[in-house]
Parts: structure tokens; sequence; C-alpha cells
């Protein structure tokens, strides 16, 4: 109870701290304020500030209380704080910082996984490619569904997480997968169900073909084409949303 308590505050204080309500500079609540606001313990309330703390969103000053710290000082893949962040108005650019550190680390990981990946992490990789077909299949033969968007969106997720695995990196694949984390959690607003046949399939599929081929440079060029489809995708919902914003104009 006390644990589910403590996530639960902790995500509420993250999103308002986030989302302006406590702006860099200010000051939360003391923490017995936080308790009456939220009827918890007052040392539960010293457990989310210190929560707060580890994730760079607070300093606390001793006698003083918790001062909200820039942004620029928050940890942005830690899943509070990027789960709170492509929930606010902030989620275009920290999608898009997201997606260019991805570009950078998936690169070289995929070029490893080129030259060391095992028979069985390929049979895996295999699978997950097969569901994603049979996602798409099904999507094409009976219309879109959620459970078979969902279906799709685990496999490729699946996917992409063997090829960090098979990198042989254990590091590599530790900073890539809060960055796959803040992906899936932005998957409805980059799926593109309709161009699966002709760019989603085709694309793993090249990457999964290099990689059997353990051709470390065409896996290089494959998962570049693969990353800057998501992007284009990205950049899609960023016009969208200026296009949609009150009094906007968007200039062809």
């Amino acid at each position: 109870m006390v644990a589910r308590l403590h996530r639960e505050v902790l995500a509420v204080l993250v999103a308002e701290i986030v989302d302006g309500t406590f702006a860099p500079g200010t000051w939360l609540p003391r923490e017995v304020d936080l308790a009456a606001r939220f009827s918890i313990s007052r040392g539960t309330s010293r457990e989310c500030i210190r929560a707060l703390e580890e994730r760079g969103l607070v300093s606390v000053r001793h006698g003083k209380g918790a001062m909200v710290r820039p942004d620029t000082d928050w940890n942005v893949l830690d899943r509070e704080v990027v789960t709170a962040l492509l929930s606010s108005p902030h989620r275009s650019r920290v999608l898009g910082e997201v997606l260019q550190c991805r570009r950078a680390l998936e690169l070289t990981a995929v070029e490893l996984a080129a030259e060391r990946v095992t028979s069985a992490q390929l049979d895996q990789m295999r699978t997950a490619y097969r569901q994603m077909e049979q996602a798409v299949a099904r999507q094409v033969q009976f219309g879109e569904d959620p459970a078979s968007e969902r279906a799709f969106l685990e496999a490729d997720l699946r996917f992409h997480r063997l090829i960090m695995e098979a990198s042989g990196n254990r590091a590599l694949a530790q900073i890539l997968e809060p960055m796959q984390h803040a992906l899936f959690l932005s998957r409805y607003q980059l799926a593109r169900p309709q161009a699966r046949l002709e760019r989603g399939l085709p694309e793993h599929l090249s990457i999964l073909q290099a990689i059997e081929a353990r051709d470390p440079q065409a896996a290089h060029r494959a998962m570049a084409a693969h990353l800057s489809t998501v992007e284009s995708y990205r950049r899609e919902v960023e016009l969208q949303v200026v296009d949609t914003a009150p009094g906007s104009t968007r200039i062809a």
C-alpha cells in the first residue's frame, strides 16, 4: 500500500513540475503540507521528495525545503519523468531528443549485433518479425483493431530489444532501454498502420537480413533508413500540433 501511494503521489508531483505548476526556482509545499494534501504520512511525503531529488527535479535545502531545478538538470530518461514529459506540451521536443540519441546508439548496436549475434538470438528476431507480419496480415484482412495494433507494437519493441541484446554490450543495452520505453509510450503518435506493408515490414526485414548476413555496414544502412522513417513520423506529428494550435498558420 505504501509503495503504491508513493508511486501515485510521485507521479502527480513529477507531472506538476513538468507542466510548470511548480516552476524552476520555486519551492514545493512543505512535507507536512504534502502529507495533508495527499492524506499520506510525513515519512511517505519525505520519500517522495527524496525521489524527486534523485531524478534531478528538486534540490533539497535543509531547513528550507525542496526547490525545483531547471529542466536541464532533470533526468529525462527516468521512467516517471519521461512519462510526464510525453504527456506535456514539451512532448515533441523531448521525443525529438530521444530519437536523436537513439539513432546515435542504435546504429552502433546494430553493427555490433551483426558481428556478434548468436543463432538463438537470430531465431528470436525471426519470431518477432513473423509476429509483426502476422499482426499486419490481420489488420489487412479484418481492419485495424486494438489487439492487432498492440501485437505489432510489442513485437516491434521486442525486435529492437533483441538487437540490443545481440550487440553483446550491456552498457549500450542499458542506455537504450529507457529510450525504448519512451518510444513505447509514444507508440500511438508514431504508429502508421497504413504504411506497414510498404515501409514498416520491408525496413525491419532489411535489418534482419543484414544481421543474418553478418554484414555490419548493411545493418547500419538498414537501421538508418528505418530510423529516418520514424523521425519523419515525428515531424508529421509536430506539424499536426502546429496546424491545430489556436491561431496557428502553417506555411506549406
